[in-house]
């Protein structure tokens, strides 16, 4: 599965999105064709005590986007589709001003022990993360990484998702920048206090002491807690 990531940034970390500009993406997001399903991630409503709070505030807006396969994703981002609205801020202002960028990755999904949110789950909460690099030797870094990492994830209390997404080649018309981390990773919780008590557990040593014997890297890591929506495609009827 491929995942396009579009990320709305300020860099004063003052601004903030409408929810009618993130209801209006919403129903944008779900006409594009063969998009399965979308994640709109926004900031924290209150601050939470997690181990990366000195990574900052985070993007201000940020996108998920699941195509069936790499075509499916490059067919939607030509210069005239609903993405290039999207990445222009969609006629909306509070999107307008900001630094775009976009990056089309390969998604790796693991198991978790207990994938569904509870029936009264409102506010689900994912944590981002993304490691810019390079990597004195990718193959070596995703090896380690791939084998070591997501076992001691699957161990946070009450983890719904894991995934990491890996770099590919890809091409589009998009009007945002391109940008080429070498990785990202989601972990989803059923709320923000969820995300907070997982990651006040001692499973952060362990992920700590798998840190320090990762394959030489540059550019370090960011990690943000972001309030997660998810918007599945329009069916047609029957």
């Amino acid at each position: 599965m491929i995942s396009l990531f579009i990320t709305f940034s300020d860099a004063t970390g003052e601004r903030r999105v409408h929810p009618r500009e993130v209801d209006a993406v919403a129903e944008l997001v779900k006409s594009i064709p063969e998009m399965t399903e979308a994640m709109l991630f926004t900031p924290l409503e209150q601050s939470v005590d997690h181990p990366y709070k000195a990574d900052g505030s985070g993007p201000v807006f940020a996108l998920q986007l699941r195509f069936p396969d790499l075509f499916a994703c490059e067919a939607a981002m030509g210069r005239d589709g609903i993405l290039a609205s999207v990445a222009t801020g969609a006629g909306h202002s509070g999107l307008t001003g900001l630094d775009v960028t976009h990056q089309v990755m390969l998604t790796r999904a693991f198991p978790v022990d207990v994938a569904e949110h509870p029936p009264d789950t409102t506010t689900p909460c994912s944590y981002l993360v993304h490691y810019p690099g390079p990597a004195a030797d990718m193959n070596a870094w995703n090896l380690h990484y791939l084998e070591h990492h997501p076992p001691i994830m699957r161990t946070f209390p009450d983890v719904r998702q894991i995934e990491i997404y890996t770099r590919i080649d890809w091409v589009d018309r998009l009007p945002s920048q391109r940008i080429d981390h070498m990785q990202r990773n989601k972990l989803v919780f059923d709320s923000p206090a969820a995300l907070a008590h997982a990651l006040a557990s001692d499973v952060i040593k362990h992920m700590r002491a798998d840190f320090v014997q990762f394959p030489p890297f540059a550019g370090g890591n960011k990690h943000f807690p972001m309030l997660t929506r998810v918007v599945r495609k329009d069916r047609p009827v029957a």
